[in-house]
């Protein structure tokens, strides 16, 4: 695998899609720019605060490994 592939994955898309809110309705509850969500969404993200995934937890309703999973080798 390269290097500069992550194996973690966002789950961003289905948490959203389960409780019918857009990116655009949880960037302005959280208070982060869209296109930084939109970053962590893709995956493309390198690292994420504890603050910002706490404010995408609570507006979720979720746990962080709601949110996150990870990839192991194949």
């Amino acid at each position: 695998m390269a290097e500069d592939v992550s194996r973690i994955t966002v789950k961003l898309d289905d948490l959203l899609h389960a409780r019918r809110m857009t990116l655009t309705e949880l960037a302005e509850r959280v208070e982060i720019t869209l296109a930084n969500l939109s970053i962590l969404k893709t995956g493309k993200a390198k690292a994420i605060r504890f603050s910002t995934l706490e404010a995408i937890c609570r507006e979720l309703g979720c746990q962080p490994g709601d949110l996150l999973g990870f990839r192991a080798d194949d």
